[in-house]
């Protein structure tokens, strides 16, 4: 296919296209005279994961590069890719700076449950770091005891979602659509399990503390 069809069926502008071959993002089409170039479904598949790493995973220009770089490399094995990628799209926190003891304490709940439940993650992962940073805020506002009571039980069900994603992800076998669902299930999937917690929030309040029947 010629350039145009591939914007056509990509939504993404000839410029754009041109761009992203500029910058190593997306392979250059086989040229097919000096001013023109084919393009094929390979073409297609990268655009796809360009777009949701960039629009969706809110990626930059370079993150995306390391993800490209982690598709393209056939000696990675999926796991480490999809755990570079899903590291890529978690919310990174802090300056840099030297860490508060309320943050620091955080850590160590966060590795001991790693350990405790004998995830094969570590302590360092940025997700790691963004549960920290969330019990550390708990601690703050007041709230440290809902961290230690419920997270374990947040935890399972972690587990439980997890496999669920998963056994979706692993339904793809090209490895740019195994990373286009990583990044898409994390950033939506986020998203529409919130709203699933807050639906099941106003049953169970309704249910605790709503008027008897």
């Amino acid at each position: 296919m010629r350039i145009g069809e591939l914007s056509r069926r990509t939504g993404v502008s000839v410029p754009t296209i041109k761009y992203y071959v500029r910058e190593g993002l997306l392979p250059a089409g086989q040229l097919t005279s000096p001013n023109q170039a084919s393009y094929d479904e390979a073409h297609v598949r990268r655009l796809r994961l360009i777009r949701a790493l960039l629009d969706v995973g809110g990626l930059s220009v370079a993150g995306i590069r390391e993800v490209i770089e982690a598709v393209d490399d056939p000696e990675q094995p999926v796991h480490k890719m999809l755990g570079s990628v899903a590291d890529q799209v978690v919310p990174q926190y802090g300056d840099g700076g030297e860490p508060g003891e309320r943050l620091t304490a955080a850590r160590k709940t966060v590795a001991g449950l790693i350990e405790r439940r004998g995830w094969r993650s570590y302590p360092e992962a940025a997700a790691a770091e963004a549960l920290a940073v969330a019990l550390a805020a708990l601690e703050d506002a007041g709230h440290g005891a809902f961290a230690v009571e419920v997270l374990d039980d947040y935890a399972a069900a972690a587990e439980r979602v997890a496999q669920v994603d998963l056994d979706y992800v692993a339904r793809n076998v090209v490895r740019e659509e195994l990373v286009e669902s990583v990044v898409v299930g994390t950033v939506l999937g986020d998203a529409m399990f919130a709203a699933l917690r807050r639906l099941a929030h106003i049953d169970a309040s309704g249910r605790i503390f709503g008027p008897g029947d």
